[in-house]
């Protein structure tokens, strides 16, 4: 199953490439964060949590794990590591029509790596 979308976030991640993912936002897209209580709409605090995650996670040991697709839709299993703690999770990608990013979840555990997480994308958040 093609999934045009899926392809332009995996070239995302292995290349930084921030225009490319601000290409690749919906207008109306939805971000959902493991730490935040309320959906973060629109395309540009979407790209502002997505640009600081790959920068707090994206290092050296970030692999997906997993893979799983619906018609518009995908789960990627992640896992890396950060300050000796493991950090696992799932993105979870509902695409619109013309392949661009509609909403995006990211689930994120054991608690140790949200509180991790959460420090982190705060400072990183903070500088832009």
């Amino acid at each position: 199953m093609s999934l045009p979308g899926l392809d332009c976030w995996y070239r995302f991640i292995k290349s930084h490439d921030l225009a490319e993912l601000k290409a690749m936002l919906h207008p109306d897209v939805v971000f959902e964060s493991p730490v935040v209580h309320t959906p973060q709409r629109g395309a540009d605090i979407t790209f502002k949590y997505l640009a600081s995650a790959i920068k707090v996670l994206n290092g050296d040991s970030f692999r997906y794990l997993g893979e799983w697709r619906g018609d518009k839709s995908a789960v990627l299993e992640f896992a890396t590591e950060i300050d000796g703690i493991t950090i696992n999770g799932v993105d979870i990608i509902k695409f619109a029509e013309d392949g661009r990013i509609l909403h995006f979840k990211v689930m994120v555990r054991p608690l140790k790596a949200m509180n991790l997480l959460h420090r982190l994308m705060g400072e990183q958040l903070a500088m832009q």
